[in-house]
């Protein structure tokens, strides 16, 4: 699968999990969902801005919580129905485990 392919994927699903409830959009409801013990893993905009990862990203390391570095925040954004998105937030096991996937046969192709 290319790189391309993958992330279209990794969107789509997303897209899927946002109109099924399965995930939340933006910083604030991934901090919200990560305190509340409901998040299984995040997807954080490669071009998130630095307030945005200084927000999220030590929460979700001291819960435990994975993250995958994502497309940008416009790609990420018009996934999920928004026009840009810092993170994304899974609620859902299996779709988190749909995403680690596709995320690690992307990255172990790469190598």
């Amino acid at each position: 699968m290319t790189a391309a392919a993958a992330e279209k994927r990794l969107l789509g699903l997303l897209g899927l999990g946002v109109r099924g409830r399965l995930a939340v959009v933006g910083v604030e409801q991934v901090r919200q969902a990560a305190r509340r013990g409901r998040l299984a893993l995040a997807v954080i905009a490669a071009d998130a801005s630095r307030h945005s990862v200084e927000k999220v990203v030590p929460l979700l390391r001291a819960k435990g919580i994975g993250t995958i570095a994502g497309p940008s925040a416009a790609r990420l954004g018009a996934a999920v129905g928004r026009e840009a998105a810092a993170a994304v937030g899974i609620v859902d096991k299996d779709l988190a485990d749909g995403v680690r996937r596709i995320v690690h046969v992307e990255s172990s192709r790469t190598r």
